[in-house]
């Protein structure tokens, strides 16, 4: 008897290499002002390969038999072309995302050397300084890596020689992404090759779910800016490069929404501070955003009034994502989810990816029943193995194949998850734990709230108390303080009433996008001004 061959598993990077060849005359990026072929970005792949062949990239390398790329690029084809390059080569690539301090950068770089790639813009003392202490080689993607060795003139729109195929080994780590390092230094979410060959995004377009084919219709010109180190970025700039679909970068500062109408963008991401302002920005402004056909908003938690103006606004073209660094996108709110549940999907985040397997536990790890509260536990093939040289870290997060998130949610019984708040956003009054998430629900039901946050300080009464900050609806009428500490004290009780409401009219965000609690938490620790 014949036993039939088993399928052979494309190996990451190559569902996207394939997607670029077949259409090598079709518009990969939109550059300064240009269309990039797709067969030109083929191209800066291939070059930039065998520069870093020639400086030693490949197997060998480090103990772990690998050699460690960290990449730190404006948003550029060519940027995207080197990292694209190194994992072709099989390399452990590190994103340097922007906002990295001095000692950050020298801690994440210690300890491995290898390649730094770089570009003009990115090319600081700091950096420089960082790849020298730790022993590594700085090459500076433009001149090092696509000039080199090329002949003068324009990078021909296809490729001059075929590429090597992948050299990656699925256990082996393709990419590190940096965690945000609010508690000191990075830490770093390993995927492996095998993970990113079966991540949702990166696989062959065959293999994606509907829910993905529906998404990546929408990226048909799929809006380019901040990080390539970016994960969610790259996940979704993944999803538009291999459905045949045009990356726009756009030139100079980005500015929502009039960015969407300059350069007719029918797919992008949003956080929802970013969301905040177009909203703020189309209540007193005619701007043309009848080209978006998807716009996937995720970071931080929206409110359910804020999704339903943002619909209204901007028609059914509102996806509400959620998911981690360490796993990648989890759950998907679609337009059609929102038409089907009506007023229900306000507050939801979604159903589960197909792929992902999610199970809201207790305290103890046990299953709970549809509608119960409690952590957020997830299992699917794109996650991150754990996190780079931190053995202790990860034992807390990743147990028996599963990530525990740390977020607060139930589960309903149609399938929709609903976030509560973060497991360690909480306040302990009087020894009694509050979350976060829930008093800033309560504050923001009020009518007159249009965004409310919350943090905990120390209080030498009750050993910690809640700290409110909201924005109001309408610009100069301050909401009443006394009825929103009604509107807590009725929803969840005495003791998670804030024990100060500060009214600001913006809240300051984040280099990862999402409100910044630690700068609101220095505002109440700050020492007063001196009146001289």
């Amino acid at each position: 008897m014949t036993i039939p061959a088993q399928p052979v598993e494309p190996v990451f990077p190559q569902p996207l290499l394939d997607a670029l060849a077949r259409e090598p005359e079709q518009p990969a990026f939109e550059f300064e002002g240009r269309p990039v072929p797709r067969g030109e970005l083929l191209e800066l792949v291939r070059r930039c390969a065998g520069q870093l062949a020639a400086a030693g990239a490949g197997p060998g390398g480090d103990a772990d038999g690998q050699t460690p790329v960290a990449v730190t690029t404006a948003v550029t084809p060519a940027g995207f072309a080197a990292q694209i390059a190194a994992h072709l080569l099989g390399c452990r690539v590190t994103g340097l995302r922007p906002g990295l301090t001095d000692r950050q950068l020298h801690d994440v770089l210690a300890g491995s050397p290898g390649l730094v790639l770089a570009d003009a813009t990115t090319r600081t003392e700091a950096l420089v300084s960082a790849a020298k202490a730790a022993g590594s080689t700085l090459l500076d993607v433009d001149r090092d890596l696509v000039a080199a060795g090329s002949p003068p003139g324009p990078v021909p729109d296809r490729p001059a020689a075929p590429l090597p195929a992948p050299r990656g080994r699925a256990a082996d780590v393709a990419l590190i992404t940096l965690t945000s390092g609010s508690t000191g230094r990075p830490k770093g979410c390993a995927q492996t090759y095998r993970a990113l060959s079966r991540a949702w995004s990166w696989g062959p377009r065959e293999n994606w779910s509907d829910r993905a084919r529906e998404l990546a219709a929408g990226y048909r010109r799929f809006l380019v800016f901040g990080t390539l180190t970016s994960a969610v970025m790259l996940e979704h700039l993944a999803l538009s490069l291999i459905d045949g679909g045009t990356a726009v970068i756009p030139e100079g500062p980005v500015s929502f929404p009039h960015t969407w109408q300059r350069h007719r963008v029918t797919g992008c991401l949003c956080t929802v501070p970013r969301l905040y302002q177009v909203l703020d920005t189309l209540r007193t402004e005619d701007v043309d955003t009848s080209a978006l056909r998807a716009l996937l908003v995720a970071g931080s938690p929206l409110p359910p009034h804020r999704l339903a103006e943002a619909t209204a606004r901007l028609g059914p073209v509102v996806y509400q994502g959620y998911g981690q660094t360490e796993t990648g996108m989890l759950t998907l709110l679609t337009p059609g989810d929102q038409r089907e549940l009506g007023e229900r999907a306000l507050d939801a985040v979604g159903s589960p990816m197909p792929g992902v397997d999610l199970e809201v536990r207790d305290a103890e790890g046990r299953p709970l029943p549809a509608g119960g509260v409690g952590e957020v536990w997830v299992r699917t093939p794109g996650a991150m193995s754990g996190y780079w040289q931190d053995p202790e870290q990860t034992a807390e997060v990743v147990q028996d194949g599963w990530i525990r998130t740390r977020d607060l949610a139930a589960l309903g019984e149609d399938g929709f998850l609903r976030l509560v708040g973060r497991a360690r956003d909480v306040v302990f009054v009087n020894a009694i734990l509050y979350y976060a998430g829930a008093i800033e629900s309560a504050l923001a039901a009020h009518p007159d709230v249009d965004q409310a946050y919350v943090v905990a300080a120390p209080d030498e009464h009750t050993g910690e108390a809640a700290h409110a900050f909201v924005v109001p609806a309408r610009l100069g009428a301050a909401p009443d303080p006394d009825e929103l500490r009604a509107a807590v004290l009725a929803e969840l009780g005495a003791g998670a009433v804030p024990a100060t409401i500060t009214v600001l009219d913006t809240v300051p965000v984040a280099p990862s996008g999402k409100p910044d609690k630690k700068a609101l938490l220095a505002r109440l620790t700050a020492p007063p001004a001196d009146p001289a």
